[in-house]
């Protein structure tokens, strides 16, 4: 897949255009699915703020897109493949919203959509924090406050750096730079503090940081 690899979202005009380019049409003849699975695994989340996040004028569904669903992912077990797969497929960017990472990796891999991403070649996936983070290879004990059920679960590894999004956040004041040079200290491996108004893009071997705000890269 494509991976556009936010904190916020699409938060500035920089990050709208770096997904219209990956989409390669504009979002307004483009399809999406809304996946926001994450945040029941997030103690923070509550069912009025995933409504929010689906729905308000600042959720990533209101982009202007031709068509916009919802995928609940612990739902696709009880489903057949058949009926659920074609959505997947068909979609042209899916929006995986923020809460856990480790729980949004469980059940990216139990509902089977892990096994579809070789076949996903054109499709975006825009993630939100840890819609974000799920896509790297660990995530930092920091960050883990859900335990997977299967000894040794972590998160995806489809790219080889670890995020700490929300860097510099008002509402998360512990979410400075320093305490981002602290959490890199123990990841093993490449990392970025990104901000809100910046996005990690990933289209093959190429990696590059679009940005109209804040970010660092952490060795």
């Amino acid at each position: 897949m494509r991976l556009l690899l936010t904190s916020g979202g699409v938060t500035n005009p920089s990050i709208r255009r770096a997904l219209v380019e990956m989409l390669g049409k504009p979002i307004e003849d483009s399809t999406a699915l809304f996946i926001p699975t994450a945040q029941y695994g997030h103690p923070s989340c509550t069912p009025e703020v995933t409504l929010r996040s689906a729905s308000s004028d600042w959720s990533m569904t209101a982009l202007g897109w031709k068509s916009a669903g919802l995928l609940e992912l612990t739902a696709l077990p009880s489903m057949e493949g058949e009926r659920w797969v074609p959505w997947v497929e068909q979609a042209d960017a899916l929006l995986v919203d923020g809460g856990d990472a480790t729980y949004l990796a469980h059940w990216i891999r139990r509902s089977g959509l892990f096994t579809l991403f070789p076949r996903l070649e054109r499709t975006v996936w825009v993630g939100v924090s840890a819609g974000s983070m799920v896509m790297t290879p660990r995530i930092g004990a920091e960050f883990e406050r859900w335990t997977s059920p299967e000894p040794g679960e972590g998160t995806l590894g489809v790219v080889d750096f670890s995020l700490f999004p929300h860097l510099d956040y008002p509402d998360f004041p512990e979410n400075t730079l320093a305490h981002a040079e602290r959490w890199a200290e123990h990841i093993d491996g490449p990392a970025y503090a990104i901000d809100d108004q910046t996005a990690i893009r990933v289209v093959g071997e190429d990696v590059d940081v679009i940005s109209e705000g804040h970010w660092k890269r952490l060795e």
